[in-house]
C-alpha cells in the first residue's frame, strides 16, 4: 500500500513558512516520540538552512520510555531536543529556558551593538496532527489555540505570547510531496497525521497488526487473543465486530483498533528503531 497525500493547503503552509521564516530567531520542530524520525518533515532542512532549532518529541507519553532515551542521545548530536507531552505537561518547562539559551549570542551581539533586548521570536512547525496547539495551550496556560483530534485543524499562521520574552508563531501541520520510503507513510497514517479517508485502513491494520506481531507482541496482549498470532479477524470477532452471518466486520475493527493505537490504548510503542 502506498501512502500519498499532499493538499493544496500544504504547499501554501510552505510558502507562508519560508516567507516568515525571516523574522524568526528559533523554529521550534514537533516530532511524535513514537516515529521520531518518519514524523519529520524532511522538507524542513532545506527550508530553514542554518536557522536555529529545538527539536521536541511530542507524545512522548504515548511512547516506549527506553527507545526515547535512545533517541534523545542520538538526536541531541545535530540540535537540542527534548522529550515532551503536550498532554500531560511533562518536559514543557524545559522549552522556554532552552530558548533563552539559545539566543543568548544573537542577544549579547546586540547589547554590543546598543541594540535593547527583544522579543524571542519562535516559529513552531510540524506535521498535521502533532500536538503543535496543544502545546500552546500548555505554554500559555489556557485555550489559546483551536484544538483538534483529525490533521489539518490549524489552517491559519497566528502568533501567541507564551512568556513575557517569548512570541510564538503557530503554523499549519505540513507534509510532504513524496514518501520515498514506503513505511513512512504508512507510520505516519498509524499514528494519524494522514486522514483516513486517502487510504485503506484495513490493509493498514493488518500492516501494523503484522509489525506489532513482529517487533512488540506485548502491545496485542490486551486484546486477550487466544490465537499464537492476532490478526484483524480475530481482534474484531474478539471486540464483537459481527454482521450476517456470524461474519467479521473488519472495516469496523479495524477502526476501533487504530483508535486504540492512536490513543495508547495498547501501551508505550516506538515504531522508529535504531540501527544496531
Amino acid at each position: 500500500m502506498s501512502i500519498q497525500w499532499f493538499p493544496g493547503h500544504m504547499a501554501k503552509t510552505r510558502r507562508l513558512l519560508l516567507e516568515q521564516l525571516k523574522w524568526v530567531d528559533v523554529v521550534l520542530e514537533l516530532a511524535d516520540a513514537r516515529i521520531p524520525v518518519s514524523s519529520r518533515n524532511p522538507m524542513l532542512n532545506n527550508l530553514l538552512g542554518n536557522k536555529a532549532r529545538l527539536l521536541l518529541l511530542n507524545k512522548a507519553d504515548l511512547a516506549d520510555s527506553n527507545w526515547t532515551s535512545k533517541w534523545l542521545k542520538h538526536l541531541k548530536e545535530l540540535s537540542p531536543v527534548y522529550a515532551v507531552s503536550a498532554t500531560t505537561g511533562v518536559g514543557v518547562k524545559q522549552i522556554v529556558p532552552e530558548l533563552e539559551r539559545m539566543v543568548l549570542a544573537k542577544q549579547a551581539k546586540q547589547a554590543e551593538k546598543g541594540i535593547r533586548p527583544q522579543m524571542i521570536k519562535v516559529m513552531i512547525a510540524g506535521i498535521p496532527n502533532i500536538g503543535k496547539s496543544s502545546l500552546i495551550n500548555q505554554l500559555t496556560g489556557g485555550a489559546q489555540a483551536k484544538v483538534g483530534n483529525k490533521p489539518g485543524v490549524t489552517r491559519g499562521n497566528q502568533w501567541v505570547r507564551i512568556h513575557e520574552r517569548v512570541e510564538l508563531l503557530d503554523t499549519p501541520g505540513m507534509l510532504w510531496p513524496k514518501f520515498d520510503d514506503v513505511e513512512v507513510g504508512k507510520k505516519l497514517a498509524a499514528l494519524g497525521a494522514v486522514k483516513d479517508d486517502v487510504f485503506d485502513i484495513e490493509e493498514l491494520s493488518n500492516w501494523i497488526i503484522d509489525w506489532l506481531n513482529l517487533h512488540s507482541p506485548n502491545s496485542l496482549s490486551r486484546y486477550k487473543i487466544e490465537e499464537s498470532e492476532v490478526t484483524l479477524e480475530s481482534l474484531g470477532r474478539k471486540r464483537g465486530c459481527l454482521i450476517h452471518g456470524g461474519r467479521v466486520d473488519t472495516l469496523k475493527a479495524a477502526q476501533i483498533f487504530l483508535r486504540d493505537l492512536r490513543m495508547g490504548q495498547l501501551g508505550p510503542i516506538t515504531m522508529d528503531h535504531l540501527d544496531k
